[in-house]
């Protein structure tokens, strides 16, 4: 990690770089597109035979297991695990579920215009597929994350796919009641849920985070199977004048610890508190290899001018997780995935346990969209509703717009209800 000053003798070298972190994104997926493409066309058109052999070479799949994991085996992962995970889970799962349930739109209707009648109606996906990671750690997290906004919305018909799944991620498909899961993961996994097998049938949407393969073939089946987002590597942002270094560095560490490739960056006015931090997260970091790298090749400290540099600096990256200092900062932030305010708000408790979804856009995305919720699951369908004397207000109105248009079959369309029997 290095402190680079945004004036001065480094202002060159700063814009170089903040304009080069504003374009991380996919890049790295074209990469992996040719192989991902191969597993993708081959499970299309082969169906379980490909998949069963992908599955065998990259996810340890033996024919001694079943492709579906069955309940008994959730329930006795369950079973088996210690109360206080038991716990943590259940009180997790209930946070989420409660903001997933605010998060919720509603159908309604309303008048908007003598004789006229508009609203929307809120409908649920038919199905969805969560991919749950299962490499590094076991992640029991992204599963609440994914499936409890999907229930929330209604979806009836939920697939959860995770490679070589941990009892943490078996016992946690019990707890949501999961009953359609697969043992298998990677860019076989997504095409399988894209386009359906003999065994697995498809899904209209994907959903949930995974490595540079997962991501590269969601992209590939977007025109196919609707997906959420294009997750990156993790990204940290802290913007802060008044934070300890011990919890700004923590935070930063926590994060950076996800994958080498992460991106972690703090942003301060204050040279004493950018030195502390930078000796505090070399010193916190020494004992965490998967951190220490990532700090070392994306970490970052910018020490600006002033604070409308700072917070200028930090809607410029629209990071995926941002700290601030106070409440009264929400009001210049613009674009963030999720921000944690004030000094006792850990960035892990939205990993884990405070309800908004830890499935964040990265890459800049935080610019344009929000974390996963129960919008990924649902359609808003738009109505509409005339009588006879708002079509007589309104539709010539709308005949003028479509002869201006050219459109003389829009205009026709509406005149001859106009001038239909009982419409006078």
């Amino acid at each position: 990690m290095r402190i680079i000053r945004t004036t001065g003798r480094s202002a060159k070298q700063f814009e170089a770089l903040l304009a080069l972190l504003e374009r991380r994104g996919s890049a790295a997926l074209d990469t992996v597109l040719p192989a991902v493409n191969k597993i993708l066309r081959n499970v299309r058109h082969q169906g379980d035979s490909a998949l069963l052999g992908y599955a065998k070479k990259f996810d340890g799949f033996d024919k001694t297991q079943n492709l579906r994991v069955t309940p008994e085996e959730t329930a006795s992962a369950w079973n088996e695990l210690d109360p206080s995970l038991k716990e943590a889970l259940t009180v997790a799962s209930r946070q989420i579920r409660a903001f997933a349930k605010n998060q919720m739109p509603k159908s309604w209707r309303a008048s908007s215009g003598k004789g006229l009648t508009t609203g929307q109606l809120i409908r649920p996906l038919d199905s969805a597929g969560c991919y749950v990671p299962g490499g590094r750690h076991p992640l029991p997290s992204t599963m609440l994350m994914t499936v409890i906004p999907a229930q929330v919305a209604g979806v009836r018909r939920i697939v959860v796919t995770s490679p070589r799944p941990a009892r943490e991620t078996l016992a946690t498909a019990h707890l949501l009641g999961v009953s359609e899961f697969y043992r298998i993961g990677g860019a076989h996994a997504v095409g399988a849920l894209a386009y359906g097998t003999e065994s697995i049938s498809r899904v209209a949407k994907i959903v949930g985070p995974g490595n540079l393969y997962v991501t590269a073939a969601k992209r590939a089946v977007a025109f196919d199977c609707a997906i959420d987002m294009l997750a990156g590597p993790t990204e940290i942002v802290v913007t802060s004048d008044l934070g300890t270094s011990q919890g700004i560095a923590s935070d930063l560490i926590a994060q950076a610890e996800h994958d080498p490739e992460a991106l972690a960056i703090f942003i301060t006015t204050k040279e004493d508190l950018a030195n502390e931090v930078l000796t505090e997260v070399k010193l916190r970091s020494r004992t965490n290899p998967i951190a220490k790298e990532a700090l070392r090749h994306n970490g970052y400290i910018f020490l600006a001018a002033s604070k409308e540099e700072a917070q200028g600096i930090t809607n410029r990256l629209a990071p995926e997780h941002l700290t601030v200092d106070a409440t009264a900062d929400l009001d210049w932030v613009q674009n963030a995935g999720s921000v944690f305010v004030g000094p006792h708000s850990p960035q892990p408790m939205g990993d884990y346990i405070s309800g908004p979804n830890h499935t964040l856009p990265t890459g800049g995305m935080a610019g344009v969209r929000g974390g996963l919720s129960v919008m990924d699951f649902v359609k808003l369908i738009t109505v509409q509703e005339y009588t006879a004397a708002g079509l007589r207000t309104l539709g010539p109105k709308a005949i003028r717009l479509a002869e201006a248009e050219g459109l003389t079959g829009h205009a026709e369309a509406i005149r001859a209800r106009l001038e239909e029997k009982g419409s006078a």
